[in-house]
């Protein structure tokens, strides 16, 4: 799809996940107003409908160019798409017409003139959400049942998935339906709820359950009504948006990273559901560790069916009391990741049956192995085929050397036909090896074999990461990378000297030295190099210690942030001194929450650590 600039800047929101949240959002805005207007600060809550964004521009009252948010900046061209969507107008409605209606509202005259005096030849620019019903999503899985294929995941996947199509036809067969929320030209009106009066009166179709809220309380109220009526829409909501009501005070309190904070996303509490523990099974990782994953009786859970959940560890079954043939309630964390919330025991009929970690791997019946003080049992056989293609698709991830368009199944294919053995074959690869194999054309292979030369050159904090080191994860490569400069000082370091460094511990140091030991990694690591990978040089961040400001303060960050990467987040507390962590613990300083947070919010509370969502975060960054 072709690119599109926005004419102005398409935001999106910060989450609020409880009224303490929301409470605190509105002690820090108003604080950035006059006494006399905060005082009377309004809002206009809006259901926060589970979809795409989009933007649809109009010259001369016609349509003329709808595009995807994108990142907010640039967006890609729907517009043929967009059109199919019967709510979306391709023309706008007569002055006249657009004046009577507005009238009959008892709009503010100065709003009236401006609309009558508005030139026709200025763009009109107005947002909004592109979305799936639910009774359309049902009938899209039940078209892929059909044909034997895999159901679509939810209604948002699917949403965002038929709007870029490369086939109109597609999209239309998919009968999408559409909110507008907001007019970028304002025509002078005083209230966001006024900018929705005027969209309904040009033609557009505008959510008719969103409200004004004179207080905190009364979107307290909202928001508990909305939760009794998501069951009952047509449609998908996670939440309700709350915005300052008055344009100006809206405009005033500006824009933080790319998130107005002038409005919150206050989201509902994750989605649960009741079904059966049908199984238990175990799934081998990279580091040769054994997981425990509850299959369960299919069920609905806020619009995804459910049929797996971790169950993390022995220790965590043991915590749960979870058995084979339980009835169980399952929930999303932050609507996304699937977990056993409760074990309903009064429900057992004495057919359950407890279960146990096997003493021999389920992949390659070599032995399993608990180490004293751990919870996690391993595969203690090094050629496990499990823990290599985990191995790979580590070594091939985001994190590491991220190489484009090496998927698991690729690599499972790569090594079912005996084209590599271990990562560093990879880089040997050419074009005529993977042209006679299923799948691969001459363009695929030669775009993939690309893809792989290019990631040849990588930082050292990628490439120890990339190695697959028990317990060293991003943090500790990074540590590693800092202190050492080079893998060959890190390969040459003795335990001690490895204990020394900070938060590496007795732990880590011994698995960090015993990899390095190995003969098998050692020669890994020389056929890495004859293959061409080479370590690139890179300068780290550090302020003077004077502006180091979070020294020793512990930051662990969970879900998306919106202003940037959660590796750019972090590299910044880095550069002021803080302390990077992967898990919550009684020492973790802040919390910083984004979007989709996981199971480390619900620990942090737990624990009492502080939580702060990415405006406060760049707050203290600033």
């Amino acid at each position: 799809f072709e690119k599109v600039r926005h004419p102005a800047l398409m935001l999106s929101f910060n989450d609020a996940l409880s009224e303490d949240d929301l409470a605190e959002w509105l002690k820090r805005i108003v604080k950035l107003l006059p006494e006399r207007e905060a005082a009377h600060l309004d809002f206009y809550c809006e259901l926060k409908i589970d979809g795409l964004a989009i933007e649809l521009i109009y010259e001369q009252g016609v349509l003329k160019v709808g595009s995807t948010r994108g990142d907010g900046v640039v967006g890609e061209d729907v517009t043929q798409n967009l059109k199919t969507i019967e709510a979306i107008p391709l023309q706008l409605r007569e002055k006249k017409e657009v004046v009577a209606s507005l009238r009959k509202q008892r709009m503010d005259i100065s709003v009236i003139r401006q609309i009558e005096g508005y030139d026709e030849k200025m763009p009109l620019v107005v947002r909004g959400e592109v979305f799936i019903p639910q009774k359309e999503f049902k009938r899209a899985n039940k078209e892929q049942e059909k044909r034997d294929l895999s159901p679509y995941a939810n209604p948002r996947n699917l949403a965002a998935g038929s709007i870029r199509q490369l086939d109109p036809k597609i999209t239309a067969s998919r009968h999408l339906d559409t909110f507008a929320y907001d007019i970028v030209v304002g025509f002078g009106t005083k209230t966001h709820e006024q900018k929705h009066t005027v969209l309904k009166a040009l033609g557009f179709k505008t959510n008719p359950h969103n409200r004004y809220c004179s207080s905190l309380k009364e979107v307290f109220a909202f928001h508990a009504s909305c939760k009794k009526l998501r069951e009952k829409l047509p449609y998908e909501i996670d939440g309700i948006v709350v915005m300052v009501n008055t344009n100006t005070l809206f405009e005033e309190l500006g824009v933080v990273g790319k998130a107005p904070r002038g409005a919150i996303a206050f989201k509902f509490a994750a989605r649960q559901a009741t079904t059966l523990v049908e199984d238990i099974v175990v799934q081998v990782g990279r580091t040769g560790a054994l997981t425990p994953v509850a299959v369960l009786k299919p069920v609905q859970v806020g619009g995804v069916t459910i049929s797996r959940a971790t169950l993390h560890n022995e220790d965590e079954i043991k915590r749960l009391g979870v058995r084979i043939g339980d009835t169980v309630i399952v929930g999303r964390a932050g609507d996304v990741i699937p977990h056993i919330v409760k074990v309903l025991k009064v429900l057992r009929s004495g057919k359950e049956k407890r279960f146990e970690m096997p003493k021999r791997c389920p992949m390659c019946q070599g032995p399993v192995v608990k180490p004293a003080g751990e919870a996690v049992s391993r595969c203690a056989n090094p050629d496990c085929s499990a823990l290599k293609r985990k191995q790979f698709s580590h070594f091939v991830s985001k994190g590491a050397f991220d190489i484009q368009g090496l998927g698991s199944k690729i690599v499972d294919h790569f090594i079912g036909v005996g084209l590599v053995s271990d990562p560093a074959d990879l880089f040997l690869l050419r074009e005529g090896d993977l042209v006679p194999l299923e799948r691969f054309a001459e363009t695929s292979a030669k775009n993939l074999v690309k893809a792989i030369q290019n990631s040849k050159r990588i930082t050292l904090p990628r490439f120890i990461y990339a190695l697959g080191i028990r317990n060293v994860g991003i943090e500790t490569a990074h540590d590693l990378a800092e202190h050492f400069g080079s893998i060959e000082k890190a390969q040459a370091a003795s335990r001690q000297t490895l204990r020394e460094l900070k938060d590496i511990g007795p732990v880590g140091a011994e698995s960090i030295h015993d990899w390095f030991s190995q003969k098998r990694n050692i020669q890994f690591l020389s056929k890495l190099k004859k293959a061409g990978v080479a370590i690139k040089r890179q300068e780290y961040i550090s302020l003077p210690e004077k502006h180091q400001k979070l020294q020793g303060t512990t930051f662990v960050v969970t879900g998306s942030l919106e202003s940037m990467t959660r590796e750019q987040a972090k590299e910044k507390i880095r550069a002021l001194g803080g302390i990077i962590a992967e898990s919550i613990s009684k020492r973790t300083n802040y919390l910083v929450v984004g979007k989709a947070p996981g199971s480390k919010l619900t620990k942090a509370r737990k624990l009492g650590v502080k939580t702060i969502h990415e405006k406060e975060f760049l707050t203290i960054l600033e």
